[in-house]
């Protein structure tokens, strides 16, 4: 029976307690001594060596093109371009149903560039060459949306085979001219972005509103956004034509192009059905307009050919010119050269300041890309002028005159301008001349200018009609009544008062007319020595002076040319209104800064008087289709 205080302890635990050093009352062992510090590292020892940088994130970069010879060789030298490791980056390439050089382009390209891209793969489809329910090469049925929807996703699946982390799409006409572009796109971090590319228009490859329907839809965000006057990252409902996608994000594997959602009911369209894709995925798309990133050309309407594309295109490429480089064909494909001619003139004479090579060589460039040739006249420099010159010259100002806006009176640069044009007029009568262009240096040049001008004079030549000037560019100054059509004649108009000789076409006997009416001694700026010339000049004592004020001046509507910058804009000079008072040298002048009314932007002009009767009735070809809005 155990006694009441417990049970005892076993034998056998007694003994080892006695078996301790120091029996059971013996303390638990002291602390072992803390370790010695270590040495210091020998002298001999090699240092670690530090890290590398990680690798940039790997891209697939899909290009789907047909009947794209005329955009290729620019749109691959902006992908050449692009600063990022090209070890880094997947080339995947698809080209069908083309009845132009596309497929020779792109595999003349690809064959060059194989070795400096981690990889390659080519999908040509040379026949057939066109879709059996086309009208034509810009006409899209369901086949072709079926089709390009499939060469997306297989695209789409060789990213996602080869582990890629991005895949970036780029059609063949859109140009990323900012070589930071991919980066950029990168570092945003969205799973659906496209960097906002510039047209000719408010066109863009984004959309902010989206109908019930899933067609485009007019916000108010939508031209804040596309002008700049908002800038950052911007939700949408839809980005097209050049994007990127993050494949590292798990939502990205929802993604399809092909085939739709079985939830799908809006319109068979491509980008449509992507949009759609991406929204059932609970993916948000993201436009970013931070910079300017590249240019797209407008889209054309079903019917319209592979030669309007291609005006369409130049000129989307020398507006990008205006205020940027020319952007440079791909070193790694063959371009044709072009032809230049003087589109039926006998002579297109183009004045510039010898010390203005920047206007120069950006307007040899553009009138390349059109095929215009020009013969260059070296413009009078209005500061170089010295009071003995203008004596030498004879030259007076007309008593009285005074300009318009600021009362100053007439400056050298002016006078310079003046001297420029009429030294032309004398090679005109000189050289027997019966039809010239005459342009200057700071001018833009409307889509398909050198059709429509062409066409212009030859609507004139088939009127018959007896003409002397005709403005391509000018300002309408006379804007409370519309001007008088021309009878036979679509898109001219008789000339009223204006300001600017941006461009105009002069005949022989136009010439030998402003010659003649020996305007050295009685001298104001040319643009305004024009109206009084074809009697239109609001301020009657001008025209006291010049006795014969018959000459033929018409105007093309709409104009064909125009400034390249307006007072105010960046990148806006004036060489003819900064310079100095015309007899007297000491006295400068920096009118364009403060009073230049004349280099400002054309004013709206009243709808009563817009020259409507000088315009073709629209037709239900020029109602833009759904797919013009995308």
């Amino acid at each position: 029976m155990a006694a009441c205080g417990g049970p005892r302890p076993p034998a056998l635990l007694l003994l080892l307690l006695l078996l301790l050093p120091g029996g059971c009352g013996a303390s638990l062992p002291p602390e072992p001594p803390e370790p010695p510090e270590p040495p210091p590292p020998s002298p001999e020892l090699q240092q670690p060596l530090p890290e590398s940088a990680v690798q940039q994130p790997t891209v697939l970069l899909a290009i789907i093109a047909r009947n794209a010879a005329h955009t290729l060789p620019h749109a691959l030298g902006c992908i050449e371009r692009l600063h990022y490791p090209k070890s880094r980056i997947a080339l995947w390439a698809a080209t069908d149903h083309n009845i132009d050089n596309t497929t020779a382009i792109l595999r003349e390209w690809l064959r060059n560039v194989q070795n400096l891209y981690h990889d390659v793969e080519w999908r040509p489809m040379e026949d057939p060459p066109s879709y059996p329910e086309e009208i034509g090469p810009k006409h899209w049925p369901s086949s072709r949306f079926t089709h390009v929807m499939k060469l997306r996703q297989a695209a789409l699946r060789a990213a996602r085979e080869k582990w890629s982390d991005y895949i970036l799409f780029i059609d063949a006409d859109n140009l990323l001219t900012n070589p930071q572009t991919l980066n950029l796109m990168i570092a945003e971090n969205k799973t659906l972005v496209a960097p906002m590319l510039e047209s000719r228009s408010l066109y863009s490859n984004f959309w902010c509103g989206i109908t019930p329907q899933g067609y485009y839809k007019r916000t108010l965000d939508y031209p804040l956004i596309r002008e700049w006057k908002r800038t950052g990252c911007f939700a949408v409902p839809m980005i097209h034509s050049t994007f990127l996608i993050d494949l590292r994000k798990e939502a990205s594997t929802k993604l399809m192009f092909y085939p739709p959602h079985q939830d799908y009911t809006w319109s068979f369209d491509d980008i449509m059905v992507f949009a759609f894709s991406s929204r059932q995925a609970g993916i948000q798309m993201f436009v970013c307009n931070r910079e300017h990133y590249g240019f797209l050309p407008m889209p054309l309407k079903s019917h319209q050919t592979l030669q309007e594309e291609t005006e369409n295109f130049v000129h989307t490429l020398i507006e990008a010119m205006i205020d940027r480089p020319p952007i440079e064909p791909s070193q790694y494909v063959s371009v044709p050269p072009k032809n230049p001619d003087k589109m039926g003139f006998d002579e297109i004479f183009m004045i510039n300041l010898k010390r203005r090579k920047d206007r120069r060589d950006r307007m040899l460039r553009t009138l390349y890309e059109q095929e215009i040739a020009v013969k260059i006249v070296e413009a009078v420099d209005g500061k170089a002028l010295n009071t003995s010159q203008l004596k030498a010259l004879s030259i007076d100002m007309l008593p009285g005159y005074r300009d318009p806006y600021s009362s100053r009176p007439l400056t050298r640069g002016e006078i310079g301008c003046f001297l420029s044009h009429y030294y032309i007029w004398k090679e005109v009568v000189n050289r027997e001349l019966e039809k010239t262009l005459v342009i200057e240096d700071d001018v833009r040049f409307e889509h398909q200018f050198k059709r429509k001008l062409m066409k212009l004079m030859d609507d004139i030549e088939q009127a018959q009609l007896d003409w002397e000037l005709i403005y391509i560019g000018r300002k309408r100054m006379q804007v409370q009544e519309p001007e008088k059509a021309v009878p036979n004649v679509m898109n001219l108009v008789e000339a009223d008062y204006s300001y600017w000789t941006l461009g105009y076409a002069i005949s022989f006997q136009g010439a030998q007319k402003l010659i003649g009416a020996e305007p050295f001694s009685k001298m104001l700026p040319v643009d305004e020595f024009l109206p009084v010339m074809y009697n239109k000049h609001p301020v009657a004592k001008y025209m006291e002076y010049y006795e014969t004020r018959d000459l033929k001046a018409f105007s093309a509507e709409p104009l064909l040319v125009y400034p390249t910058h307006y007072t105010g804009q960046p990148g806006y000079l004036s060489d003819t209104e900064t310079s100095t008072i015309w007899d007297n040298e000491t006295v400068s002048t920096d009118w364009d800064r403060t009073h230049s009314w004349k280099s400002r932007q054309q004013g709206k002009i009243h709808s009563e008087a817009q020259n409507k009767d000088a315009l073709p009735s629209q037709s239900s070809l020029n109602v833009p289709s759904s797919r013009d809005e995308l």
